[in-house]
C-alpha cells in the first residue's frame, strides 16, 4: 500500500471536498479482511512486543472524527490485538471544571504513553482547536490572553500543538494522526442504524445528531485544522471513512510503517546474567518430579 497518499504533506492547502469518503481500491473484502489486513496486524503485534521490551521509545496515535465516524470500532479490531501492557487508551470529551482551571493542554498529559507503549486518544487536543470554533460561547475570556481578539487564538493554539507534538517528537515519542473523512451520508445511515436497532441504542447519543446540525462548520473547522498542524514530526493521514475495513487497513500499514522506521529490538541479556540464567534452566531441568 502507498501510504503516503493519505498523508497531509506540511503547508498543503487542502480541500477536505477533494478527498474521497470512499475509494475503489479493488480488493475484494474476503481478501482485505482474511489476508491483508490479518498479515499486517499481525507484523505490528510483533513490532508492538519490540517496542514493549525494549522501552525506549513510544507512540501517539490521535483519532479525530465526527460521530459515528469508526474512531472505537477502529482501536477495538486492531488495538485489542495487542499486548495490553503496551497500550493506553483515553478519550477526551467536554473538560471538567477541574480542567478548565488548567491550560487546555494539561489534561492531555494523563493520555499519553510511557517509553514502551502506544498511547491512543480517542478525541484529542485538538477538541481544543475544533468545539469551541463550532460553538463560540465556549471559549471564555480566560482562556487566551487579555490583549487578544477571539479570532486571533486559533492561530496561536495551532503553533503551541506543533510546538507540544515536536517536543514529543525530540523526545522519543512519534506522534500519528488520523482523520476519518466520512461523508454526511453515511453517518446519517450509521446514526439510523444505531437508533433502529436495539442492540446498537447504546451506542446513540441526542448529541450526535444535535452537532449534525453543524456539519458544514465543522468540516471547515477540520479542513483548517488539517492545513496547519500536519507537521513532518507529526503528520495527518485522512482515512476514507465511508469504507471502515479499508481504514483500517490504512491505520495498521501507517503504524508498521513508523515501527518499521524505530526498528525496535528485544534487548540482550549480559553475559553475567546468561551466566544466571544457564545456571536456573539447569536447576529447573533437575528437580526431582
Amino acid at each position: 500500500m502507498d501510504i503516503s497518499k493519505y498523508k497531509v504533506e506540511k503547508n498543503k492547502k487542502l480541500k477536505l471536498k477533494d478527498y474521497d469518503t470512499k475509494e475503489d481500491h479493488g480488493i475484494e473484502e474476503k481478501e482485505l479482511s482474511e489476508e491483508r489486513l490479518a498479515e499486517s496486524i499481525e507484523k505490528l503485534k510483533d513490532l508492538h512486543w519490540r517496542l514493549h521490551a525494549e522501552e525506549k521509545r513510544g507512540i501517539v496515535v490521535v483519532l479525530q472524527a465526527m460521530d459515528a465516524a469508526g474512531k472505537d470500532e477502529a482501536i477495538s479490531y486492531i488495538f485489542s490485538n495487542l499486548t495490553a501492557q503496551g497500550l493506553t487508551t483515553a478519550s477526551f470529551q467536554k473538560p471538567s471544571e477541574t480542567e478548565l482551571k488548567h491550560d487546555y493542554l494539561w489534561r492531555i498529559r494523563e493520555g499519553l504513553p510511557a517509553r514502551g507503549q502506544i498511547g491512543i486518544l480517542n478525541r484529542s487536543h485538538y477538541e481544543e482547536v475544533i468545539f469551541p470554533r463550532v460553538h463560540k460561547d465556549e471559549l471564555k475570556d480566560e482562556m487566551y490572553p487579555d490583549d487578544m481578539n477571539k479570532d486571533e487564538v486559533w492561530p496561536m493554539r495551532f503553533r503551541q500543538i506543533n510546538d507540544f507534538e515536536q517536543h514529543l517528537s525530540e523526545n522519543g515519542f512519534e506522534v500519528i494522526k488520523f482523520f476519518f473523512n466520512m461523508s454526511k451520508e453515511e453517518q446519517r445511515e450509521r446514526l439510523l442504524e444505531r437508533m433502529k436497532d436495539p442492540k446498537k441504542n447504546w451506542e446513540f447519543s441526542f448529541n450526535d445528531v444535535k452537532e449534525r446540525r453543524h456539519w458544514d462548520t465543522y468540516q471547515e473547522v477540520f479542513e483548517d485544522m488539517l492545513n496547519h498542524t500536519s507537521t513532518e514530526f507529526a503528520p495527518w493521514y485522512i482515512l476514507p471513512a465511508d469504507d471502515e475495513l479499508y481504514s483500517r487497513y490504512i491505520i495498521t500499514e501507517v503504524m508498521v510503517n513508523c515501527l518499521e522506521k524505530i526498528d525496535p529490538q528485544f534487548p540482550e541479556i549480559s553475559d553475567e546474567d546468561k551466566k544466571k540464567m544457564d545456571e536456573a534452566i539447569n536447576e529447573l531441568e533437575n528437580e526431582k518430579k
